[in-house]
């Protein structure tokens, strides 16, 4: 079995100044949605929407800034609704301390969702058009924050086979026992397979949510694989069924990815 290597979380220290790994691998998540949404726009429908509801780079930096904002609120009050709510409900002012750490992915989606809406609106977009453009960006930046999960040595896995060759022990979690380095797993399946699979799946033209659709479905299923690995949070622990609260969160979003795509299926709505 493998030791984690003790990475120092500082990427580079100016005097006072400390920039972090974590932060980095946001600005790369970033960077990486800006590259693939220029390419999205050579992608249909959205290369053939022509006058004042074109698509255009102003779009895509929008759409990102928007997105980043809803990532930031959505993610920190999914956190404290989901996981923690009695504490918050007592301590609500460490609601705003977001330093301490604390971020939910699916109240990050949720955020994610608010904000293209209001894009959409002011953009006079089709809401359904505007998801299935994000959608396909989204896995590579997801990657990323599984990279510096790792970095951190957080968010670590339950316990593995220590003849497992890729099982490692992650000090960090106060034993010596060998684990599954699920932050591996979920930059693996939630990032790179989910990009794959819907970046190709995107490129041909769908009706309108069936690409977002992919998505919901896509990661629901793949992080619900990943949570059997994935250490629960020791304040909650495993739930009813036996589920995580991880898993738990990812059952309306596979619920809600078939509906969509069935949904999507039977309008006749054009994708453009």
């Amino acid at each position: 079995m493998l030791m984690y290597p003790q990475i120092n979380p500082v990427a580079l220290q100016l005097g006072p100044l400390a920039i972090h790994w974590y932060g980095l691998t946001y600005l790369a998540a970033f960077g990486l949605f800006m590259l693939l949404g220029l390419r999205r726009l050579q992608h249909q429908p959205f290369a053939s929407v022509t006058g004042p509801g074109a698509w255009t780079r102003k779009d895509v930096e929008d759409i990102l800034f928007l997105g980043v904002m809803g990532v930031v609120v959505g993610g920190r009050l999914g956190y404290c609704l989901f996981y923690k709510p009695g504490y918050y409900l007592t301590h609500p002012l460490e609601i705003f301390f977001v330093w301490q750490g604390g971020m939910s992915f699916h109240g990050g989606m949720l955020g994610v969702i608010v904000s293209q809406m209001w894009f959409a609106h002011s953009r006079h977009k089709p809401f359904w058009q505007v998801m299935d453009f994000v959608a396909p960006c989204v896995p590579t930046g997801l990657a990323a924050g599984r990279v510096g999960n790792f970095i951190n040595g957080e968010l670590w896995g339950r316990a593995a086979d220590p003849s497992l060759p890729w099982a490692m022990v992650f000090p960090q979690s106060g034993s010596m026992i060998a684990r599954h380095p699920s932050q591996v797993y979920q930059f693996l399946l939630e990032g790179l397979l989910l990009f794959v699979l819907l970046w190709f799946y995107a490129r041909k033209e769908r009706k309108q949510g069936q690409v977002a659709a992919v998505f919901l479905l896509g990661y629901g299923l793949l992080r619900f694989v990943a949570e059997f690995f994935r250490e629960p949070d020791n304040f909650l622990g495993i739930l009813a069924l036996g589920m995580s609260m991880g898993q738990w969160l990812c059952v309306p979003m596979i619920l809600g990815g078939i509906g969509l795509w069935v949904w999507a299926d039977r309008r006749s709505v054009p994708s453009a």
